[in-house]
This record gives structure tokens, sequence and C-alpha cells, in this order.
């Protein structure tokens, strides 16, 4: 005779009750959330309305999807578009690659007296602020002082390349490697440091060179996980940094500098008369962009390897 067993779904009062403290810790990051991101999509509202403080949210008149087809129609469109979406997939292409690389080239360092000192001096640049970052930035480049100008001055570069448009791309992406890159590492060296050293002793009693082990060992370990920074990296393409392309921004580079981050600022904030719905409408067209972009990466992601968000 087989005896059933069942078990009771405890209620909720009861779960709460027996582990209240932890259900305590989660009602900060709840009010968090419901105060700073969730309240706040009440107010997007006002992308498809003429916003006017005096009458509020609520009693400003509807009107659609003009604000939308205003900016589609805008002559700058165009611009601030593709100025986007180069300077965004230049610094996801070049910082992804680089902090795999720079992550790889750390763990094949075995001289721990060589290791850590790298790593704290590749970690340091990103704590500099960004309007320090951009201070530097602008002293090297500076053509009377900046190092960076004395160097390329016998090539015949003689102007200060942060007013260049042809050169902000490359200015701003590899500055940002330069201060990101280490500190992007501390995720994939977390990842190889769960890698099973005796895969590294037995493919090196095979014969396997260096370079071997790292593409048919180190590579295929951290693979999910780049899977996964690749598809939080792609929901931002479209959030360009404010904060360092505007501080960098001038009259001599705004053709290559206007992004949409700065874009959005200079219509709903920067103006004489401020446009607060036409510029809720360029962001949430941004954010709109952004989750597509999350979407289809998550999608490939999930075919290639079977490594996704969800």
């Amino acid at each position: 005779m087989t005896k059933t067993v069942t078990f009771r779904r405890r209620s909720l009062r009861s779960r709460l009750h027996q582990c209240w403290p932890l259900y305590l810790f989660l009602v900060v990051p709840l009010l968090y959330l419901a105060v700073m991101q969730y309240y706040p999509m009440y107010g997007a509202q006002i992308a498809f309305r003429r916003f006017r403080a005096s009458l509020g949210i609520t009693g400003s008149p509807w009107v659609g999807f003009d604000n939308f087809i205003r900016f589609f129609n805008d002559y700058q469109f165009t611009r601030i578009i593709v100025n986007t979406l180069v300077i965004s997939f230049y610094t996801l292409f070049v910082s992804f690659f680089t902090r795999i690389i720079l992550a790889l080239s750390i763990n094949s360092v075995r001289s721990k007296y060589y290791q850590k000192p790298v790593q704290m001096i590749t970690y340091m640049p990103h704590f500099i602020s960004t309007v320090v970052m951009v201070g530097i930035i602008v002293q090297f480049f500076n053509p009377r002082l900046g190092i960076i100008a004395r160097i390329l001055a016998p090539f015949g570069v003689t102007r200060d390349l942060t007013g260049v448009p042809a050169a902000f791309s490359h200015i701003y992406v590899w500055s940002g490697v330069w201060q990101s890159t280490g500190w992007g590492t501390i995720v994939f060296l977390a990842a190889l440091a769960g890698v099973d050293p005796n895969l590294h002793e037995a493919a090196i009693c095979d014969g396997a060179t260096r370079l071997q082990r790292i593409w048919l060992i180190d590579l295929p370990a951290i693979f999910p996980v780049a899977a996964i920074m690749l598809i939080l990296d792609a929901g931002r393409v479209m959030s360009l940094g404010f904060e360092k392309v505007y501080l960098m921004q001038n009259s001599l580079n705004i053709s290559a500098s206007q992004v949409i981050s700065t874009y959005v600022y200079m219509v709903s904030l920067g103006s004489g008369r401020p446009d607060f719905s036409y510029g809720a409408a360029i962001g949430l067209f941004n954010s709109v962009v952004n989750f597509i972009l999350v979407l289809t990466v998550n999608s490939i992601t999930k075919k290639l390897n079977q490594s996704s968000l969800w």
C-alpha cells in the first residue's frame, strides 16, 4: 500500500510572519523602483501632448504623434541619428573586445607580482570623474602645451583636434577605452577564475600552446558572460552618455558631436523657449529603439549559444 504525502501550501500571512526580516529588506528597493522608475512613466504621456505647466499633464491638449512626426521631419534628424549610432557602435565594438583581450592577457600572467599591479593601474582611471576626464583631454590636445599635440606637431598636425569634427568620435571612444577597460575586465576575470585548472594541465600535457589554451579553454568559458554583457551594452546603444559628449561639444565639432541626449537637452532645457513635449517624445523614441535592440540581440545570442537574459 502506497502512502500519499500531501504538502499544504502555507498562506502568505504565515510566510510573512515567519520571514518578515527578509521581506523587510525588500521594502527599500521596491520603494526605489516605484518612485524612481515606475512613477515617472506617468509623465511620459506629455510626449503625446502639447504640455503647458500651467495646465498640468492631464490638462494639456492631446496632440497624438505630432511631436514624433516633428522630430522625424526635423532637418537635423538624420545627422543626430547617424552621429549617435556611429559613436555608440564604435564604442561598443572597441570596448567590448578590448575588455576581453585585457582580461585574457591579465589572466595568462601567472606572476602575482606583475598581475596585481597591472590590475590596479588599469582600474584607477575608472574613478576619474567625467569633468576631470574631459579637462585632461582638452589639456592633452592643447596646441601649445598638450603632450599629444606636441607628439603630432612634427607630422604637420597643428590644429586643436578637439575642434575637428572628424576626430571627435575617435577622441571620445579611445579616451573612454583608457578610462573604462580595466574596470570592465572584472566580470571576465571572475569568469576566468572559475575555469578548472585541470583543463589547462591536460592541454599542456597534450602539447597545446598558450594561445591554443586561450582559444579552446578560456574563450568558451567567458562566452556566456560575454553574451550577457553584449545584450546589456546593446540596450544602451542609443543612450549615449550625455555628460562627456556635452562637455566635449563645441561650436567647431557640433556637426559630429550632436547626439540624441544632447539634442534633447538643447530643445527641452537649454533653449530660451523649452519644449518639454518635444524633448519627451525624442526620449521616448530613444527608449523604444533601445528596447527593440535588447530584444533583437537577446534572441540572436539565444539562438547562437543558448545564453540570454530570458
